[in-house]
């Protein structure tokens, strides 16, 4: 995912709902995911450039629904924070790039490690309204390449733990002081080496804290296997969720085949085949993204008219469908300015689809069977 477009995930499902927001609760269909720290649309100043977290874990989106409205009134939100660009940086520590929210972070004597009071703040903020709270590895810049050998792959996870999960080294240079994260996303963009030893030991830290569940999830590319998180994906790691980039690739939305069960390169099938047979998880959650305008990528945007008909093959052909929206930069209408009243342009489905109105970009996540 590009450090510089990077594509945020706000899950809605076909199961409507109207009321509060909670954390990250995968049995639910109903989830957002977002990730932030990239300051996306690339503004300095004006209505979109990238505000503090704590600003987005306050808002409330704004919701249409169907007519079909469900019973369920919650929706689960997970922010993932980004990025973590290397793990054993300058300094014998890990590096970070939160883009314009680096500003308000100093850098720690000797690294490049950046110490961020005002996110460490905002941590502790969205927690407590109920958001789940990720850290995402990896983007574009990631250049690290893994590790030469899996001992120093297990030493690399303990240092990140210690960093960024329960205060238990004081000694440690914790970026976000004694806020501690829900759990670690995996974002590679190239291949990298003796990543299973990492995250399997990251996540085995997981159980000696109590006091709240923690996550690991990922974000391969489309062709499968991916390459870079191919080894971590082969039923490797216990992943909770996936989140698929269904975009610059010959796999994208733009190859979907409407009303057809048979697709020839868009391979949604593919990823629900993983979960089901390779996954070692086999309830992990795949969303599958799509751009919400053309230049929020290379290949892959669709019109919202499209997006609407996958909905539609989706259900018929029985996959569970939702709804989702990506972070940062706004739908553009014929004219190529912002459009920000979405639910005109998408046609709805039989059950029960609703639509989340913001000035955002919009994508789709399937589930698998």
């Amino acid at each position: 995912m590009s450090s510089s477009k990077t594509v945020a995930l706000f899950t809605l499902a076909l199961a409507s709902f109207k009321g509060a927001l909670a954390a990250l609760r995968l049995n639910s269909p109903n989830n957002i995911a977002v990730y932030w720290g990239q300051n996306s649309f690339g503004q300095s100043t004006g209505p979109y450039v990238q505000q503090r977290l704590s600003h987005y874990c306050r808002s409330k989106p704004d919701y249409t629904l169907s007519k079909e409205a469900a019973a369920d009134d919650t929706t689960h939100v997970v922010y993932q924070i980004s990025f973590l660009t290397r793990i054993n940086g300058a300094g014998g520590v890990p590096e970070v790039n939160f883009a314009n929210a680096g500003d308000n972070c100093t850098a720690f004597p000797g690294t490049q490690l950046l110490d961020c009071p005002q996110i460490a703040e905002d941590i502790k903020e969205c927690q407590s309204l109920g958001r789940t709270i990720l850290l995402s590895i990896g983007g574009a810049t990631y250049n690290e390449g893994g590790f030469t050998n899996e001992a120093a792959a297990t030493a690399g996870a303990k240092m990140i733990w210690e960093t960024f999960g329960p205060v238990s080294n004081p000694s440690v240079k914790r970026p976000f002081g004694d806020a501690v994260v829900d759990g670690f996303d995996f974002d590679f963009e190239a291949t990298v080496n003796n990543m299973p030893a990492f995250a399997n030991q990251l996540r085995s830290y997981y159980a000696s804290d109590t006091s709240k569940k923690y996550y690991t999830t990922a974000a391969p590319q489309c062709p499968y296997p991916d390459a870079a998180d191919g080894p971590m994906l082969d039923g490797a790691v216990y992943f909770d969720a996936i989140w698929i980039q269904f975009y610059n690739n010959y796999c994208g939305l733009q190859a979907f085949v409407p009303g057809s069960a048979a697709q020839n390169n868009f391979n949604f099938d593919v990823w629900d085949k993983w979960a089901r047979e390779t996954s070692l998880n086999k309830n992990a959650k795949v969303f599958l993204g799509v751009p919400g305008n053309q230049g929020a990528a290379g290949t892959g945007y669709q019109p919202i008219s499209t997006v609407s008909e996958i909905i539609k093959t989706q259900v018929s052909f029985g996959w569970r469908g939702d709804y989702s929206s990506s972070d940062d930069e706004p739908d553009y209408n014929s004219d190529d300015e912002p459009d920000y009243n979405i639910e005109d342009d998408l046609t709805y489905t039989d059950d029960k689809v609703y639509i989340y109105k913001h000035h955002l970009d919009y994508h789709y996540e399937v589930l698998h069977r």
